[in-house]
């Protein structure tokens, strides 16, 4: 269906996130300097057109089924305005289905979007953002630090999802290993207990804690603070090379852990050459190909400004 002539347009870009870090199951999450792009444009007519370049083309729907679309909508109608015709350009680099928060910043792009294209016409606070984001994730881990950017904390209360970004220790290095295979987040999930012995539960609640001291004030205390219990060891057996991977990089004492539901694996180096190790070490012990990306923290989250109308 056709949209018409555009009447206003906005540029959206969000971060790829690495959510838990170990042992911060659904609770921490990280912002990485790896971008969606996004071009919005409210149009006079009504329907949906969808372009998708980058990652997902061809594969990801164009129609108003598409999940950028579907939290347009959303924000539409928690701000309860009709929503109006939409054209998309979307330029996707975040993998999809490798535990970096693609589905969590294709919803904030969306968010994002209609915050811009309602600009002056409703005002929206961070929490009713996070609120709708959530919403439409299922949980805040990875929302969060997409919309907000650094390190955050998410939880989740009868009132709603709440967050407190902090800023992570500038000798902490990225580093991103991406595998050729995907894994699903439901199959990941799939995997874990519904409970979990008291000891592991506490350990957990300690080392947690640990990370996020060492995240924002003391690297070098990361490799200790990335030791996780609840979720990695029974996760395993669906992503062996990852599991196989952390445990060479961590004897090589690097905070390797899995990058969210995985398969991808994340390191937090306490210092660049830690990266320069780890490449090596995923080069040499690999059994297929992994992409390495030497990333920043994003500091900034997801960002939405005015873009030229273009018809």
């Amino acid at each position: 269906m056709t949209t018409g002539p555009a009447v206003r347009s906005v540029l959206v870009k969000v971060p790829a996130t690495s959510a838990n870090l170990g042992p911060g199951f659904d609770t921490l999450g990280l912002a990485l300097s790896h971008y969606d792009r996004l071009v919005v444009s409210e149009t006079r007519g009504s329907g949906v057109a969808v372009h998708v370049n980058g990652v997902g083309a061809g594969e990801v729907p164009t129609d108003e089924s598409n999940l950028v679309v579907r939290s347009i909508a959303a924000t539409y109608r928690a701000a309860g305005v009709p929503l109006p015709g939409l054209r998309l350009e979307a330029r996707n680099a975040i993998p999809h289905g490798r535990g970096l928060g693609s589905s969590a910043a294709a919803i904030v792009s969306g968010v994002m979007a209609a915050k811009g294209l309602l600009e002056r016409r409703v005002d929206f606070t961070p929490d009713q953002l996070l609120a709708v984001a959530t919403e439409l994730e299922g949980h805040p881990d990875n929302v969060a630090p997409a919309l907000f950017g650094g390190l955050t904390i998410a939880w989740t209360t009868s009132a709603g999802p709440s967050h407190k970004r902090l800023l992570v220790h500038r000798g902490v290095s990225p580093v991103v290993f991406v595998p050729e295979t995907t894994l699903s987040t439901s199959l990941a999930r799939s995997l874990q207990p519904a409970s979990v012995p008291h000891e592991d539960a506490t350990f957990n609640v300690s080392r947690s804690a640990l990370l996020v001291a060492a995240l924002i004030q003391s690297p070098e205390l990361l490799l200790a603070a990335t030791e996780d219990r609840l979720h990695q060891s029974y996760r395993a057996s669906a992503m062996p090379e990852t599991d196989m991977l952390i445990r060479v990089l961590r004897q090589a004492g690097l905070a390797a852990v899995v990058s969210g539901a995985g398969p991808s694996l994340l390191v937090l180096g306490s210092d660049p050459a830690q990266r320069l190790l780890a490449a090596q070490l995923v080069a040499e012990n690999a059994l297929s190909a992994w992409r390495p990306l030497m990333l920043a923290v994003d500091l900034r989250g997801a960002t939405v400004n005015a873009h030229p109308v273009e018809n």
